[in-house]
């Protein structure tokens, strides 16, 4: 059967936008994919963030509201990349409007925005809705999913993901929207990355009974558009020691998010230690996975061992590129459209999918509870979030 086309709209034509554009052009490296998608429209408050679109010829509409796309029949699906503070208003509205969404973390500014988003869901349920977070579609994060799926760790010892960068390392950079509350949500640094960390240890079923929060708002003040001081009111630091459970047995996670981390540039890692075996890696070397386990070493005898591993470049959709080849950042965002699509389509099976509404949901609800452990200095409880429509 041929393919379905699905034409896409993007709303906001910022960084990630452009992303999203590049990676829908090369949609043909996948092989067999059930779904064809074209993007269609373009919006932006800005006129001239959309100019970048033209060289895109399957691009016939530019708006900047977007809700002259929510009654155009053509448009099947809508990305939104936008401000924390309008997440809310522009993700019911599009589920309202029947359309089908690709929303950006966090899905909301804070837990009852999520909530509201949630009930909008419930409400159409003939939106199909997730929450974009690319990072685990490396080959390598999927690798290390289905190690731990395998049940090689055994009794689980402990487990830790982080999201590491340090684009805020530089006191001088200037205010933005991201680095106030008003705009990127109390939880700081954990609503702009925090979903990098936790969609994979949702996905393996770890979400946390309690949590003990640690969160540093290191730099206190930015310039602003005139070079006076602004208050930087947001957490830039987050790191959350937890306990989860695996097979009924209680063992410590920890994640770590962070804008702030000298020396990084955009690393996600994963590392799970079993009674076992283990297991770890790092988009700092995409190729590599590392696999512990003990064994007989010829002239040596039994020793514990790490073993590193290629893993090429081959995730959760096939795709023409040689299995030995590398992977990068643009090629986990393909994949995760390609997850996303798929799903919607019917077609991904038990392969590993997209932020659900309801996992993103939770994250709220550990944010909070990471935040008040940081005020009280006490380990919290992580209260049930708004169960899946």
């Amino acid at each position: 059967m041929s393919p379905q086309t699905v034409n896409v709209a993007i709303v906001g034509g910022g960084l990630m936008g452009r992303e999203i554009a590049a990676a829908l052009q090369r949609w043909p490296a996948l092989i067999d994919h059930p779904v064809r998608p074209r993007l269609t429209a373009v919006c932006d408050v800005n006129p001239a963030a959309m100019t970048w679109f033209d060289q895109i010829d399957t691009v016939t509409t530019k708006v900047t509201d977007y809700r002259d796309l929510l009654g155009d029949p053509t448009i099947d699906v809508l990305y939104v990349a936008v401000r924390h503070d309008l997440h809310e208003q522009i993700y019911c509205d599009v589920i309202r409007s029947g359309k089908d969404l690709l929303a950006e973390k966090p899905f909301g500014i804070d837990p009852a925005a999520a909530a509201a988003i949630m009930a909008a869901i419930g409400e159409h349920p003939e939106s199909f809705v997730r929450c974009s977070s690319e990072m685990p579609f490396f080959p390598g994060a999927q690798w290390a999913a289905d190690y731990v799926r395998s049940g090689a760790l055994g009794p689980i010892i402990e487990a830790r993901n982080a999201f590491l960068h340090s684009s805020d390392q530089d006191v001088r950079k200037g205010i933005n929207w991201k680095r106030q509350i008003a705009t990127c949500g109390e939880a700081g640094v954990l609503n702009d990355l925090g979903m990098h960390t936790w969609h994979l240890p949702l996905r393996l079923g770890w979400a946390p009974d309690r949590v003990y929060g640690v969160l540093q708002n290191i730099v206190t003040t930015r310039p602003g558009p005139d070079g006076t001081p602004a208050p930087c009111d947001t957490w830039d630091n987050a790191t959350l020691h937890c306990w989860s459970r695996h097979d009924g047995r209680e063992f410590p996670l920890t994640t770590q998010t962070k804008r702030i981390d000298p020396g990084q540039k955009n690393t996600w890692a994963f590392e799970a230690i079993g009674i076992d075996g283990g297991v770890r890696f790092s988009t700092k070397n995409p190729k590599a996975v590392e696999v512990f386990g003990v064994r007989d070493i010829p002239g040596i005898g039994r020793e514990q061992i790490w073993h590193q591993l290629d893993v090429g470049s081959q995730s959760v959709w096939p795709t023409v590129t040689g299995g030995i080849f590398e992977t990068g950042f643009s090629d986990s965002i393909l994949q995760m459209w390609a997850a996303f699509l798929a799903e919607r389509a019917g077609a991904l099976g038990d392969q590993f999918g997209t932020v659900r509404p309801e996992e993103a949901a939770l994250t709220h609800e550990i944010f909070r509870a990471a935040m008040t452990s940081q005020r009280d200095g006490a380990a919290v409880a992580v209260r049930p979030a708004v169960p899946a429509p």
